[in-house]
């Protein structure tokens, strides 16, 4: 008697999860690069665009955050990419870098605080999907 080999369905739904939260983290970590590279800009180029606290700990010159949050969103832009491979070590610095989101936004808070709030949740997304699950190296898209 032959054995015919059987796939099982339950990994090929495991590996349909895995990709589809890595793409899902990689756009929402391209739109929150992309969205801190604008933020960054508007705070270089316009200080007059933010809340400007005098009694905040924290306290940077604005030009100061906009130079920090453009940093983050390029480096957060060129993960993304990484992520859309499904290469590991995009996945290890996408985690990193939607930390440091998370700290940058925090720190600067009473800057543009409804704005902070949203990126705040939008990286604490992105962490999950990308902690979630474990999937094979290749391709996604």
């Amino acid at each position: 008697m032959t054995a015919t080999p059987t796939t099982r369905p339950a990994d090929t739904t495991r590996q349909a999860w895995a990709g589809g939260l890595t793409v899902f983290a990689a756009v929402m970590l391209a739109l929150a690069g992309l969205l801190g590279v604008f933020r960054g800009i508007m705070a270089i180029a316009e200080d007059e665009v933010f809340v400007t606290t005098p009694n905040y700990i924290f306290r940077f010159d604005l030009t100061g955050w906009g130079w920090v949050h453009l940093g983050l969103g390029i480096v957060a832009l060129l993960v993304s990419f990484g992520l859309f491979k499904a290469a590991a070590w995009a996945r290890y610095t996408g985690v990193g870098i939607a930390a440091l989101v998370i700290i940058a936004n925090f720190l600067s808070l009473p800057y543009y605080p409804w704005w902070s709030v949203i990126m705040i949740v939008m990286s604490g997304v992105i962490i999950w999907a990308l902690c979630v699950v474990k999937h094979d190296e290749g391709s996604l898209v």
